[in-house]
């Protein structure tokens, strides 16, 4: 399955028709949903992959309201602003897996747009051979993981199905 739908203005591509149609309807689909906005100058080579899509002071998240594609224009509400924004697309490309849109506007073509819908972002930390301790209280068992060099103290609190799932996947892990 193809997880990258592209339609470009004037394109001979015979699939370009489809492409729209399949995007207005996930465009359609971002009715009542927060979305990630993002404007980025595009490089020279045009190459998304080496744009920072790092989040950035102008970039903005909004409920999105009568998203529409008529034509090749997307038309939108922002919850905050009253006024319906439209963008006329030279090319829209749209990232099925991320579930990303990527906008080339006809009147800036070295800009780019990306309107996604806002990934959930895990901290993650490295703990080596913390300090280890565990007990159980009631029905539970609490876990805690402490490392003195990083000043963390991580405590997990499982039930018994979940200690189980921790135990069979301790003993079925390669090391």
């Amino acid at each position: 399955m193809t997880t990258h739908l592209v339609w470009q203005q004037n394109s001979s591509n015979a699939h370009n028709a489809d492409n729209l149609n399949a995007i207005a309807k996930w465009w359609s689909s971002l009715e009542g949903k927060e979305v990630s906005w993002q404007q980025r100058l595009v490089s020279q080579n045009g190459d998304l992959t080496s744009i920072d899509w790092e989040p950035q002071k102008f970039d903005a998240k909004f409920m999105m309201q009568t998203p529409q594609l008529r034509g090749v224009t997307i038309y939108w509400r922002d919850n905050k602003v009253a006024d319906e924004r439209n963008i006329t697309a030279s090319k829209l490309q749209l990232d099925v897996t991320q579930q990303k849109l990527y906008i080339f506007p006809q009147s800036q073509s070295q800009v780019v747009i990306c309107v996604s819908l806002p990934v959930v972002v895990y901290q993650k930390i490295n703990l080596i051979n913390p300090q280890i301790a565990a007990t159980t209280k009631g029905d539970s068992y609490l876990l805690l993981l402490r490392d003195e060099e990083q000043r963390l103290e991580i405590t997990a609190t499982l039930d018994p199905q979940k200690l189980n799932q921790l135990l069979e996947r301790l003993k079925t892990t390669d090391n």
